[in-house]
């Protein structure tokens, strides 16, 4: 693989930058990271700036009762963090109804602000309270709001209606507030919980004030989530997993991530010949996926539970499990919902630190929950529990982590360390990462091109998605083949991407998604 690559489309070009990078995808965010690069701040300074930033100018996709997954390389060391939080100690186990998608019933304890406080810890080089300074500004004095996040916005303004959504519609719909491309909005409310989480390195948000405005809340509305559930919440250092796919070593985090599904699909599709796609690489890797669904979905949950997924990493077990690649379709309709809303970032600094993060409140603004007089969106993270089977790493319990459609991504090739990619969207996210990879190492594209190449998107059963502009000849060989293609109208619904990959001379080269409002920036 040429890390230049070649281009394709006539698209907006991959960026170059010789000291540090960032990507992702909202613009004043990825401004907010390259700021603190250029204050002096490291690859994981930026990334936490970026981070924070986006909790203010990209809601929609994720907020301050987020979770938080990261792979860091320092130069030597892939390590990777799992900032994902458990469910209440005080839910129900005999509770037989299912989850709701809002309120305060699917809400998790959040891992956000605890994940950044520990990269910095371990990573950070500037004060922690300076990496929260662009975010403070966007909620104090306000920002115009961008296409995409607008478009999302009032999405969710239409869902989050009614009486039991007054504090949510107090922060993110104030005044008679409409959410249009352009249309300014702030918070004072989540500029100053953002001064309170920084001036306390977040121990604020698990054990100070904001812990108590939580746990008031949450006691008030009939939630489940307590002080005791936030002071006790910690990240996990874990070590990431890895396969070889066509000479180049791609990284995923371990369970409770669904990073293995593409581990496993690309695991499945090494055998088949780099180059060029084919008809049948196509339809091939649509039922990789498939496969590789089926087996996480079964294998994957809380990481106390999880042991066995390591297993379909295993040749025997890929060599075993290959063999169902048959030629018609495979009907598979998973219980899990096709859902999600992300955001993620890929930053480098010339000192060789390389970040690769995603956070989410999982469905767009989450549970639609704010907690009144801070800002804090939750998540409804709960809602990724699986069916209540005994035995189910993914059965619902307290203190559980569940299944997580988050998984940051980092290529290695042969050649030495290449860096992170990522793609934002629910279940999309490891179809999305196969179909980079694929891009990438099997076609040379550079990153500009690889992440706005037109994708395809199995969404249960034979139903195959594919984007307005994807080959009408690749189309027409998935539908004879058997799949049930499904020609959409608009690129939303098939991840957002982010890729920054080191140039072998010294230096970065970066794209960033054409269907987010972000783009890549560098110095």
């Amino acid at each position: 693989m040429s890390v230049h690559g070649r281009s394709v489309r006539g698209r907006r070009p991959s960026l170059y930058a010789r000291n540090g990078i960032v990507a992702t995808s909202q613009p004043l965010a990825a401004q907010a990271g390259l700021f603190i690069l250029r204050e002096g701040g490291n690859a994981v300074d930026a990334a936490l700036a970026t981070a924070i930033a986006l909790t203010v100018v990209e809601p929609t996709s994720n907020g301050l009762g987020s979770d938080t997954f990261a792979l860091v390389h320092d130069g030597a060391t892939l390590v990777g963090l799992n900032g994902s939080g458990r469910l209440p100690r005080a839910f129900d186990p005999e509770r037989k109804a299912p989850l709701p998608e809002s309120g305060w019933l699917p809400v998790m304890t959040p891992g956000a602000p605890r994940a950044w406080a520990d990269l910095h810890a371990r990573f950070g080089h500037l004060p922690f309270a300076r990496l929260f300074g662009p975010a403070i500004a966007y909620a104090e004095q306000g920002y115009p709001l961008s296409p995409v996040v607008a478009h999302f916005w009032e999405r969710a303004a239409e869902r989050f209606q009614g009486p039991s959504f007054q504090a949510w519609q107090r922060t993110f719909l104030p005044g008679g507030f409409r959410p249009r491309p352009g249309a300014f909005w702030q918070s004072a409310d989540l500029a100053r919980t953002l001064e309170r989480i920084a001036d306390s390195h977040a121990r604020d948000f698990y054990e100070g004030t904001i812990a108590h405005q939580i746990d008031q809340a949450a006691h008030a509305e009939g939630g489940w989530l307590r002080g005791e559930d936030l002071a006790g919440h910690r990240s996990e250092w874990v070590t990431p997993w890895s396969i070889v796919y066509h000479d180049h070593t791609i990284h995923e985090l371990p369970p409770n991530s669904q990073g293995v599904v593409a581990l496993e699909a690309l695991g499945l599709l090494e055998p088949s010949p780099a180059g060029e796609d084919s008809a049948a690489t196509l339809h091939e890797s649509i039922e990789a996926i498939k496969l590789a669904f089926e087996d996480a979905l079964e294998r994957v949950g809380d990481p106390a539970d999880s042991d066995s997924a390591r297993g379909l990493l295993e040749p025997e077990a890929l060599a075993r499990r290959r063999r169902a690649l048959g030629r018609a379709p495979r009907r598979f309709d998973p219980a899990s919902p096709f859902l999600g809303g992300t955001v993620y970032l890929a930053c480098a600094d010339c000192s060789g630190l390389m970040v690769s993060l995603i956070q989410s409140n999982y469905m767009g603004f989450g549970s639609g929950v704010v907690v009144p007089g801070t800002g804090i969106a939750l998540s409804n993270r709960a809602l990724c529990f699986g069916p209540r089977m005994e035995g189910s790493p993914n059965r619902i319990g307290p203190l559980r982590r569940s299944y997580h459609t988050l998984m940051p991504g980092f290529l290695v090739s042969e050649a030495g360390l290449l860096g992170p990619f990522g793609v934002m969207g629910g279940f999309m996210q490891p179809q999305g990462h196969l179909q980079i990879i694929q891009a990438l190492v099997d076609r040379g594209l550079d990153p500009q091109s690889a992440v706005d190449e037109p994708r395809w998107r199995w969404d249960g059963g034979l139903h195959v998605a594919i984007e307005p502009d994807f080959p009408p000849e690749a189309a027409e060989t998935l539908a004879a083949a058997g799949h049930e293609v499904i020609r959409t109208d608009s690129g939303f619904g098939f991840g957002r991407a982010q890729i920054v990959l080191r140039l072998p001379g010294g230096g970065f080269v970066a794209g960033s998604d054409s269907r987010a409002d972000g783009l890549a920036v560098g110095y």
